[in-house]
C-alpha cells in the first residue's frame, strides 16, 4: 500500500466527520436561529411564502410583548429560578454531603429512594399536588411554584453532588481534624472548594430546570404567578395566533438561558466530566 495514500484516507475521513458534525449543530440551532429571525420580521412578513430571508428587521413584537403581563411572568420566572435553586443548594449540598460519608447498611437504598421522585412522570403528581395546593391556599402563589420546583430539583442535587463529595479524599477532611477544625469547618473550607465544579453544574441544572417548566406552571397557576413559557402560549388563542409575539416570547424564555449557559459552559463541562470520573 502507497504511504501517500494514508494520509489521504485520514483526510477524507476527518472531511466527511468535520461534514456531518456541521451537519448535526445545522440542524439543532435551526429551529433557535427561526425563531430569532421571525422575531424581527414585520406582521406581514411572517407567513409569507416563499419565505422572505431579507426585510427590514423589526423591534415591534419586543416592545409590544414588553407592555403586556408578559414582563410580569418573565419576572416571576426569574424568582421562582433563583428562589429554587438557592434553596435546593442550600438544602441538598449538606444532605448530600451527609449520605456521602454516612456508614450504614441502607445508604444506597435510601439514595435511590431519594432519586426515585425525578423517576415517576409529572402527571402521577398532578392530581395530588393540586388537591393539596387548593387544601393549603397555594394556588396561583410564588412560594407553591418554589415549593414544588424544590421537591423535584433536591433529589438531583443529593444524587449530583453525592458523586462529587464520594471522590472526595477523606484524608484531607481527617487532617483538618486533627488540627483542631470542626466537621462543619472541613466542608466549608476544604470540601465545598474542591467540589465547585460539580457546585456550578448542579445549579445549573437546577435552574434549567426550573425555568424551563411548563406543565406544573400551567396546572398550578392562573394569573398573578403564570411564568413566562405559560404566558407565551397566551397568544395562541380563538382570535389567532400572533406569530410575531410569540416568536419574541420564545426568544426572551432561551435567551437568558443560553447566555447563562454560555458563561458557565466551563464549570458545567468541567464539572460533568469530574463527576463521571470520580464516580
Amino acid at each position: 500500500m502507497n504511504k501517500t495514500s494514508i494520509p489521504k484516507r485520514l483526510r477524507r475521513q476527518r472531511l466527511i466527520v468535520y461534514a456531518v458534525v456541521i451537519g448535526l449543530i445545522v440542524m439543532v440551532m435551526f429551529p433557535f436561529f427561526w425563531l430569532l429571525h421571525m422575531s424581527v420580521k414585520p406582521d406581514q412578513d411572517i407567513m409569507s411564502f416563499p419565505p422572505k430571508l431579507l426585510f427590514k428587521p423589526t423591534a415591534d413584537h419586543y416592545l409590544a410583548l414588553w407592555k403586556t403581563d408578559f414582563r410580569r411572568s418573565f419576572m416571576n420566572s426569574a424568582i421562582v429560578s433563583v428562589s429554587t435553586t438557592l434553596l435546593s443548594m442550600v438544602i441538598g449540598v449538606p444532605a448530600a454531603y451527609a449520605l456521602s460519608r454516612a456508614n450504614f447498611k441502607s445508604d444506597k437504598q435510601l439514595s435511590l429512594w431519594i432519586l426515585s421522585s425525578r423517576m415517576a412522570p409529572p402527571i402521577a403528581f398532578t392530581i395530588p399536588f393540586f388537591l393539596i395546593y387548593r387544601y393549603l391556599d397555594l394556588l396561583d402563589t410564588l412560594p407553591g411554584l418554589i415549593i414544588i420546583y424544590l421537591t423535584f430539583n433536591l433529589s438531583l442535587v443529593i444524587w449530583m453532588m453525592r458523586t462529587f463529595f464520594d471522590g472526595t479524599p477523606r484524608s484531607l477532611e481527617e487532617a483538618a481534624w486533627i488540627d483542631g477544625a470542626s466537621v462543619w469547618g472541613s466542608f466549608l473550607k476544604i470540601i465545598l472548594p474542591l467540589s465547585a465544579p460539580g457546585l456550578a453544574a448542579t445549579a445549573i441544572f437546577c435552574f434549567l430546570f426550573s425555568w424551563n417548566d411548563f406543565f406544573f406552571a400551567l396546572i398550578l397557576t392562573r394569573t398573578q404567578s403564570m411564568t413566562a413559557p405559560v404566558a407565551v402560549v397566551n397568544f395562541m388563542n380563538y382570535e389567532g395566533w400572533e406569530w410575531g409575539k410569540i416568536a419574541a416570547g420564545g426568544a426572551m424564555v432561551m435567551l437568558p438561558v443560553v447566555i447563562f449557559s454560555l458563561i458557565v459552559r466551563k464549570y458545567l463541562i468541567h464539572g460533568l466530566t469530574a463527576g463521571a470520573i470520580k464516580g
